[in-house]
């Protein structure tokens, strides 16, 4: 049975990891797994290629973008790029696997635009900008300037929302989980 695909986007400080790992984790049954992407970075302590990413040098990495072969990519810092193959999901979707992509919301509306009706795509969104500070102030690990930045890409994303399919708001964590297991659950279900 060929898997789906699930494109979770959200701004930084939102939950969707939260909810994302919370999804993976507590429902197995789901056949959920997260798509494995490319980087041109190193890795970092026990992260091994194949498994958390695929390192590729930054010259690899323009080769396959001239070649065509992502769903969707970025160049973060100069030389420094994140993206997803194609051959790489259709393995993962051929071997039965439903897909998770935890991707930025431009990343989101291109796969979604790619896979149609096999994607479902959800953007979880805080109740508002100002509980979204005070999240980010909460973890204390942003300087004052980081969060600024974070908050004027969080609007900025927000404006997004409407080019996915559902809108999970965050306003509670446990809700929010179960409407997101909800709309995940439904979507796998119907054939």
């Amino acid at each position: 049975m060929t898997g789906k695909l699930i494109i979770f986007s959200a701004p930084s400080g939102s939950g969707k990891s939260t909810i994302v790992n919370w999804l993976m984790a507590e429902h197995p049954e789901l056949r959920m797994a997260f798509s494995i992407s490319c980087t041109s970075r190193a890795p970092r302590g026990t992260e091994q290629n194949g498994v958390e990413y695929f390192f590729l040098s930054p010259e690899e990495f323009r080769r396959k973008i001239e070649n065509n072969e992502f769903l969707e990519y970025e160049e973060v810092y100069e030389n420094r790029f994140y993206g997803t193959l194609k051959q790489q999901v259709e393995k993962q979707l051929s071997a039965g696997q439903n897909v998770v992509f935890d991707v930025d919301v431009k990343g989101g509306i291109n796969i979604k635009e790619y896979y149609g009706d096999r994607a479902l795509s959800i953007f979880i969104q805080p109740p508002s900008v100002a509980e979204l500070r005070r999240r980010l102030e909460g973890r204390g690990t942003d300087t004052p300037e980081a969060i600024e930045q974070r908050l004027a890409k969080a609007e900025y994303e927000m404006t997004f929302a409407t080019r996915f399919d559902q809108v999970v708001v965050n306003d509670d964590l446990e809700q929010a989980k179960q409407q997101t297991l909800m709309l995940t659950g439904n979507f796998l279900r119907n054939e």
